[in-house]
């Protein structure tokens, strides 16, 4: 039973993990992927602290609790059988896409990652 008002109980610091430090590899990859720069001291101690929070969900029992099908557990979901009802329209599809190889949409290139550290460090230096 979801509580219909949140509770808070803190947790002991004996019950955590030991805490994470986070590494200059481990952040030279999360910048890469995330696009993020932390740039300083500052952030990656933000990112240690945002670690140690989520690290209290390990200690949180969950012994017996059936996994959710909706977060609104009081209201009721109609799930509707999975037939198809309509199909056969890829090539209709195909037709009217910017871009495409063979059946495939082609999608515009997402994020770009930022390069290495190293990298970075070498562009900047070249750039002066």
């Amino acid at each position: 039973q979801v509580p219909q008002f949140p509770t808070w109980e803190p947790v002991s610091e004996k019950q955590l993990p030991p805490p994470t430090k986070v590494s200059v590899d481990l952040v030279d990859k999360l910048e890469r992927l995330a696009l993020v720069d932390f740039g300083s001291q500052e952030g990656v101690e933000c990112l240690e602290k945002a670690i140690r929070f989520a690290d209290q969900l390990h200690v949180v029992d969950t012994e017996g609790v059936e996994p959710m099908d909706s977060v609104l557990e009081d209201r009721v979901l109609y799930l509707r059988e999975d037939t198809v009802t309509e199909g056969n329209c890829a090539e209709g599809l195909l037709q009217i896409s910017r871009v495409t190889e063979e059946e495939y949409f082609v999608a515009p290139p997402g994020n770009i990652p930022l390069p290495k550290r190293e990298e970075r460090a070498a562009m900047l230096k070249h750039s002066e």
